[in-house]
């Protein structure tokens, strides 16, 4: 029995551990798959970087920009539309991994986090529009 106690309690904390991953709601996706992911699922490309990140330029194929540290940052997301699905980056995917948890927790359904951010982008950079 206090063998058992030890890998039963191992299990339980491992259960636990992965349904509050799973219940995050959004996906973190490798950024080799950003243009897959935007194409088969129609996807809106939002970069939550400063505008001063913004200057040094954007991932060509952004459709949004909203600075994840402005304070209206919540608002500004609440008149998106819940039902798309979007894909959320930053400098190294630390803020869009936040981005994405603010987002589902204010209802949005399809928020995917583009792991490694720009930093591990290789594709093109455009000038900020």
């Amino acid at each position: 029995m206090i063998k058992i106690f030890p890998i039963l309690a191992l299990f339980t904390l491992t259960l636990w551990s992965c349904a509050s991953t799973a219940q995050s709601g959004y996906k973190n996706v490798p950024v080799a798959e950003l243009s897959k992911v935007k194409q088969t699922q129609k996807a809106i490309v939002i970069d939550v970087r400063t505008p001063s990140e913004w200057q040094q330029g954007v991932i060509d194929g952004a459709d949004l920009f909203i600075d994840y540290n402005n304070p209206t940052f919540k608002q500004q997301i609440g008149k998106l539309d819940k039902s798309k699905t979007y894909i959320v980056y930053c400098r190294s995917g630390g803020r869009s991994a936040g981005a994405s948890q603010v987002m589902i927790d204010n209802g949005f359904k399809h928020v995917i986090n583009m792991q490694g951010g720009i930093s591990a982008w290789n594709g093109k950079l455009v000038a900020k529009p």
